[in-house]
């Protein structure tokens, strides 16, 4: 058969070409979530500008200082990963698309963000979301023994468990299977790699320091953040914190 530059077989036909309603473009909230409006990530205090020096000093750091992180600088990683930078129409008469700080094939963007808060400045601890659309937290609830059970969830690597935040991004495949089918699996992964990247060199720019998890446990991880494990699930993780200079 021919197959298209996606893979797909020809006869094949996704849900967007049959008229399905695309996926909302982030995760909808729950009722009586806790809100919390990020300031502008402009007002984070970079420490180095230049891009040059952040892909050049880059690298995976992994003992961080007991210091906070503050919600300026959160904004800052946030923004960074998966920021909105416009909302455009796209794929049908009424659907929508987001142009973000990344790069996702179709502009699917199939992530979602959450946060394992163990000391931010102006957050309790324990579990949020972030929300893209309106560059806010949303706080899912506390988690008894937060550290331990990322500790745990990480294959025993004890210093996930110690940092001050722990960015976990989660995946709900079929908004990438709504436009590309089983193909959009490959781009999935590839999208992946961009948003962790970002995270590197934000944090790089802030003098923070981060390093990419992929040993952990999939039930574990999931079961963190209250996932189905099929519908959304896990992909990675980066712990972030304070670094020496």
């Amino acid at each position: 058969m021919m197959r298209s530059h996606f893979g797909v077989e020809s006869g094949e036909v996704s849900d967007q070409n049959i008229g399905v309603d695309q996926p909302p473009l982030e995760k909808p909230d729950e009722p009586g979530m806790e809100e919390t409006v990020l300031p502008d990530p402009v007002t984070a205090g970079l420490q180095k500008n230049g891009i040059r020096e952040c892909i050049l000093e880059r690298k995976s750091r992994r003992k961080f200082f007991d210091d906070p992180l503050n919600l300026e600088e959160l904004s800052f990683l946030l923004w960074s990963t998966q920021g909105v930078k416009k909302v455009v129409p796209a794929y049908t008469k009424t659907g929508r698309a987001t142009l973000r700080t990344v790069p996702s094939a179709g502009a699917r963007h199939p992530f979602e963000t959450y946060l394992a808060v163990n000391r931010v400045e102006g957050l309790e601890p324990g579990i949020y979301r972030y929300s893209p659309l309106r560059h806010s937290l949303l706080y899912s609830g506390s988690v008894d023994g937060l550290g331990i059970r990322l500790t745990e969830a990480s294959a025993g690597q004890g210093f996930v468990g110690a940092a001050p935040v722990v960015f976990i991004w989660s995946c709900r495949p079929y908004l990438g299977e709504w436009r590309y089918m089983g193909e959009s699996h490959k781009v999935m992964l590839i999208d992946a790699g961009h948003v962790c990247q970002n995270l590197y060199l934000a944090a790089e720019a802030l003098g923070l320091g981060t390093v990419a998890i992929g040993a952990y446990s999939q039930e574990l991880m999931d079961d963190l953040l209250q996932l189905d494990g099929e519908d959304e699930f896990v992909v990675y993780c980066a712990p972030v914190g304070r670094v020496e200079s």
